[in-house]
C-alpha cells in the first residue's frame, strides 16, 4: 500500500511515523509519505489560504494552492486523480470512519489523504479532486492531521505483518470474529490483586471455554454499549455454566 498524506505541518506526523507497526509496515514494502501544500503554492510568500467570499471569521484553503500540490505530486490533473487512487478529504461532515470502512481503505493499493486547517477547504477541491470525505467523529478539530493519523493507523495495522502476529488483528473490537462487537476484557499477571481475581475461565486452558466466554463477553458489552465487568459466576464456572 501506497499513502500520500497532504498537509501544511508534515512535522506533526514525525512521532506518529515512528510507531512500531507503522516501521514494521514501512519495512514490509508499504509507503507513507508526506507533502507539504506550502512546497508547491503557486502564490508568493508561501500563502495558501484567503479569506472566505461572503464574509465570515476565518480562512479558507484555496482550490489553487491544492491543485498545484497534487499535480506536483503525480503528474497530472487532479480531477482525473480519484479515477486511479482513493482521494480522501478529511472533512468532519464525512462518512464516519469504522471497521468496515477501514477494510475497505486497507485493501486499496494507494490512498490520498488531505488534511484540512482553517475554516477547511474551499467546496472546489471537494467537488472535483475528491473521492471520498472521511470523518472520525461529529466534532470539529483545528486541523486534519489528528484524523489523518488515525486513519493511517487503522490501516496501516490491518496489513499482514504490521503487528508482528499474524494474529493480532484478527480478533479485535469490531472485527468479522467477534461479530462486529467490542473486544472481550483483557487480564494478565498478577492472577489476584487485592481481592480482585482474574475469570477461573482464563486460568483454565480450555481453548474452546475461553473463546465462548470471550465471544459472549463481546457480546454482552454491544448489548450494554458499555464495557460491564465480567459475570461474577464466570469467576469458578464449570463448562455449563458459561452464557
Amino acid at each position: 500500500m501506497q499513502i500520500d498524506v497532504f498537509t501544511l505541518f508534515p512535522q506533526a506526523f514525525d512521532w506518529f511515523a515512528s510507531q512500531r507497526h507503522v516501521t514494521n509496515a514501512v519495512a514490509l514494502g508499504h509507503e507513507l509519505e508526506f507533502v507539504d501544500y506550502r512546497d508547491h503554492t503557486p502564490l508568493s510568500g508561501g500563502q495558501v489560504d484567503d479569506t472566505p467570499f461572503g464574509g465570515g471569521a476565518g480562512m479558507v484553503l484555496r482550490v489553487d494552492v491544492v491543485e498545484a500540490a497534487l499535480r506536483a505530486r503525480y503528474g497530472s490533473d487532479p480531477v482525473a486523480l480519484p479515477g486511479r487512487r482513493r482521494v480522501i478529504a478529511m472533512d468532519p461532515s464525512g462518512r464516519l470512519l469504522d471497521d468496515a470502512l477501514v477494510d475497505e481503505l486497507a485493501s486499496e493499493p494507494a490512498l490520498t489523504l488531505l488534511c484540512g486547517r482553517y475554516e477547511g477547504f474551499d467546496e472546489r477541491i471537494l467537488e472535483h479532486f475528491v473521492s471520498d470525505r472521511v470523518s472520525i467523529g461529529r466534532y470539529v478539530l483545528a486541523g486534519g492531521e489528528l484524523p489523518a493519523m488515525v486513519v493511517c493507523d487503522a490501516v496501516l495495522r490491518k496489513q499482514p505483518g504490521a503487528l508482528g502476529h499474524g494474529d493480532s488483528a484478527l480478533e479485535e473490537s469490531f472485527s468479522a470474529a467477534l461479530e462486529g462487537g467490542p473486544e472481550y476484557p483483557h487480564y494478565t499477571r498478577p492472577a489476584s490483586y487485592r481481592g480482585w481475581e482474574v475469570p477461573e475461565v482464563l486460568l483454565s486452558g480450555h481453548h474452546r471455554r475461553i473463546a465462548d466466554w470471550r465471544l459472549a463477553q463481546s457480546r454482552a458489552r454491544a448489548q450494554a454499549g458499555g464495557s460491564p465487568r465480567p459475570t461474577p459466576d464466570l469467576h469458578n464456572a464449570g463448562d455449563d455454566a458459561l452464557p
